[in-house]
């Protein structure tokens, strides 16, 4: 590629996520004069405040089940207790660690390295550092941002990003909102030994997802001890001492040690100037762009979280893929979001990928629903009470499989396979010859031979 003199880099990017880091440092491969600003940390939300960390404490939470259940297989575990602030130090640890890739990747490539805040001043010219620096190209890859209510008492609360950083843990947690973070963080806090009280103002949590995978979380986070209300929500909050005071809509009020809200994130858009130069923002400020991820101002291109399109990890490097080979090698999109897989990591997980059963019948007429749900085979010697769900939709028409879905143990992983399937328009008779790994849970997704009543 040749590149444009008049200008001080070909790309400047602002937001050193994961979307951010990938379109940078390909861009750099091929052939682009390449800088970065970021004003927090390296790796964004998911390396710092989300997926990685998160997952961390999801599998710390895990450990009070094992040790109960290891008792159904001549297990005698003997004393044993919970200290917040290893989990806590020892994941730092682990950030830190990938914090200092993330520099690697992008000094290993040439790119420059600016951390600070980052503001456009015209389509061409970025402020950064107590310096103006001019890119023939600005991507804005700055992610998104936990949302509060504006209730009485909200200064009290915290986010998701706070809970990775709390001094002790505390006893009794409000969780307020219904989405996967809340009910990752339930399951967190649940697992760890607090008491956990979930409130949703809807009618059933994790609107977006299957229905049967809706109903099923409900129940079994509601076996684990974890008090799920819905259709409540949070009026306020008062802090006397260390203990604060929740009060619902509906006059009742809630003794807690802290209350957190996951109650949405939006597009990381204020103060960036790219509304002053032009830019055109959807009403929730998120980048509007076209599908080669550039803006109504040319020269302007966004991806990931701060676009409000797809809001996962994967999809941002995607993202940043095709653009880099858009700028610099001169190819043409579009990025195809069909069956984009994802993983709730509550307890028990949920995976899904494709259509639900209402978006199926919606977008591809008459359906044929097979559905199963057993009690995991490691849980005949423990005791335990869970079930695990699978779900398969098929196109009727051309008996194409058009969603998966899973609530259980290592729902993320089987699902990641699935979603190979489905990208290659596996059929169920696909399905239905492909042999099964026994005794798994996986295999009852190949087994399943009769629709569920109601498919119709």
């Amino acid at each position: 590629m040749s590149t444009d003199k008049r200008y001080d880099y070909d790309l400047f990017t602002i937001g050193a996520g994961s979307g951010g880091v990938r379109a940078s440092r390909m861009s750099a491969v091929h052939g682009a004069r390449v800088a970065v600003a970021e004003e927090r940390y390296l790796g964004g939300t998911c390396v710092n405040v989300g997926c990685i960390p998160k997952k961390l404490l999801v599998y710390g939470s895990h450990f009070a089940d094992d040790f109960e259940d290891a008792a159904g297989f001549g297990w005698t575990v003997g004393e044993r207790a919970f200290d917040w602030p290893s989990l806590i130090r020892n994941k730092d640890q682990e950030i830190a660690r990938l914090n200092s890739i993330y520099r690697g990747l992008l000094q290993s490539h040439g790119v420059e390295l600016f951390e600070s805040r980052a503001r456009v001043l015209d389509p061409h010219t970025v402020e950064v550092a107590g310096r103006k620096v001019t890119a023939a190209n600005i991507l804005v890859a700055t992610g998104g941002w936990p949302t509060v209510p504006n209730v009485p008492g909200k200064e009290h609360a915290i986010t998701s990003n706070e809970a990775f950083h709390l001094p002790e843990m505390p006893r009794r947690v409000v969780i307020v909102g219904g989405g996967y973070i809340a009910v990752e963080f339930a399951g967190i806090f649940n697992g760890l030994g607090a008491e956990v009280t979930q409130l949703y103002r809807g009618p059933l949590f994790m609107r977006g997802f299957d229905i049967d995978v809706r109903n099923t979380l409900a129940d079994e986070m509601r076996k684990k001890g974890i008090d799920l209300r819905f259709e409540a929500d949070i009026a306020g909050i008062e802090r006397n001492g260390k203990t604060l005071t929740a009060t619902l809509k509906d006059g009742q009020a809630l003794e807690t040690d802290a209350v957190m809200f996951a109650t949405g994130r939006l597009p990381n858009t204020r103060g960036l100037g790219i509304e002053e130069i032009g830019v055109e923002l959807a009403r929730n400020g998120a980048v509007v762009v076209n599908e080669n991820f550039q803006t109504n101002v040319p020269s302007i291109y966004a991806l990931g979280d701060v676009t409000d399109r797809v809001k996962l990890t994967p999809v941002a490097i995607a993202e940043a893929m095709i653009l880099a080979r858009v700028l610099f090698k001169g190819d043409v999109g579009p990025m195809d979001y069909r069956n984009i897989p994802s993983a709730v990591f509550s307890q028990p997980p949920v995976g899904t990928v494709g259509y639900t059963e209402e978006a199926a019948r919606e977008h591809c007429g008459e359906v044929d629903v097979y559905r199963t749900a057993f009690r995991p085979l490691k849980h005949t010697l423990t005791g335990r009470d869970e079930q695990t769900m699978m779900k398969l939709i098929v196109e009727r028409a051309g008996d194409r499989v058009v969603g998966c879905h899973m609530v259980g143990a290592d729902a993320g992983e089987i699902i990641q396979g699935l979603a190979v399937a489905l990208t290659c328009n596996a059929t169920k008779a696909d399905f239905d010859r492909t042999i099964g790994i026994h005794p798994t849970a996986a295999e009852e997704f190949v087994t399943m031979r009769e629709p569920v009543s109601g498919g119709d």
